[in-house]
């Protein structure tokens, strides 16, 4: 896993350019990828987003200043983080191969970290001494076969596995700024992660205080970066269950701890069993899986300089186009391969359609190529 890794290399006037794009209103990371594939570049993609949300008929949008990208590459220089941009040879290499990737991270730490294969454990923040015990077997008998862990900072399973993580490498995913650890009483592990060759990871702003619909995001992110994703207890509604879900559908494994089914804590786990998860009792059932595709050659690390959704130089739609695409559209989402077919307008010109309703917030991308329209 030490072998050289091309990419390109994002200069400081670029990262700032691209710390902006992410980070102003109704541009997430799809639209980003789209909206360098239509402009060239963040800087010209800026210049450009009044016009685009103005042909979408939408309210102007709030463009991140020069300013607040300055200030926040200065918040995170001060607490010895970086940005590291989705071309780039330390960006982690999983992630990067997952349905739309963050186009920068927020890391502490060591990178080189990224370059380990890894495992995600997580689990029930009201863990049992019987679960938490396990969490910390597997998560060291992994770090000595050469596994990093990944998890999410939270009580019970997730401080388990980073603690015995800790030797070996272990990755940290913030539902908030990497200056807002949480929680607070996780503030030493945080601190430890970053000092003993782990990484903590953070997509959103620093400052930001992690919400309640931040976490599903963040375990999301959490799925992406591991080859697998081993939950250990979890109830019937959980996050841990959400991000056994996502990794499902990025085509991870998923592992799952039996327990007793008259313990709560299990029946999220045996449900698991019962759809198909790996049933696993000890850390071989693990790296037997795992082994496979580990051996297997990571994919091309410069996938995202060629980006799938290519935007020709194309006349801006007229009405007449934008209202066909707008009347095919509804709330049920319906994939993007098939509102081309059915509208008769070359891709290029449908996908800088959909570019500029999603500037205007006028639409919702869904997994799979979907997307529906948003309704005020």
């Amino acid at each position: 896993m030490n072998e050289e890794r091309k990419g390109i290399r994002l200069s400081d006037s670029q990262r700032l350019s691209w710390l902006r794009l992410i980070r102003s209103e109704n541009v997430g990371p799809a639209t980003f990828r789209d909206l360098i594939a239509h402009c060239g570049s963040a800087g010209d993609a800026l210049q450009m987003l009044p016009e685009l949300v103005r042909r979408g008929a939408g309210r102007p949008i709030r463009i991140a200043s020069l300013e607040d990208a300055e200030r926040e590459m200065q918040v995170a220089s001060r607490m010895g983080a970086v940005f590291i941009g989705i071309g780039e040879p330390d960006y982690p290499q999983y992630l990067r191969q997952s349905d739309n990737p963050p186009p920068l991270v927020a890391v502490k730490g060591n990178p080189e970290v990224f370059r380990l294969p890894p495992v995600a454990i997580v689990g029930a923040r009201n863990a049992s001494l019987v679960g938490i015990k396990f969490a910390r077997t597997i998560a060291r008998e992994l770090g000595e076969a050469g596994y990093s862990i990944i998890s999410g900072l939270a009580r019970g399973i997730d401080t388990a596995a980073h603690e015995a993580g800790l030797d070996h490498g272990t990755v940290a995913v913030m539902a908030g700024g990497l200056d807002l650890p949480y929680p607070p009483e996780n503030l030493n592990l945080y601190r430890a992660i970053s000092d003993r060759n782990g990484a903590v990871i953070s997509e959103m702003p620093f400052g930001w205080e992690p919400r309640a619909k931040d976490f599903p995001r963040r375990n999301r992110i959490i799925a992406a970066l591991s080859l697998g994703l081993v939950v250990v207890e979890a109830a019937e509604r959980s996050g841990s269950l959400i991000s056994a879900r996502l990794a499902g559908e990025l085509g991870r494994l998923v592992f799952a701890v039996p327990g007793s089914p008259l313990d709560p804590r299990a029946k999220g786990t045996n449900g698991l069993l019962k759809n198909g998860a790996i049933v696993t009792t000890c850390t071989q059932d693990i790296v037997m899986a795992l082994t496979p595709l580990v051996e297997r050659p990571v994919f091309d690390d410069l996938a995202f300089l060629a980006p799938e959704t290519d935007f020709p130089a194309i006349n801006p739609p007229d009405e007449t186009d934008r209202d066909r695409i707008v009347n095919l559209l509804g709330p049920v989402p319906v994939e993007i391969d098939e509102l081309i077919r059915t509208s008769e307008l070359h891709p290029s010109m449908v996908m800088l359609i959909l570019l500029e309703l999603d500037l205007a917030g006028r639409l919702q991308r869904h997994s799979g190529g979907h997307v529906s329209l948003t309704y005020a």
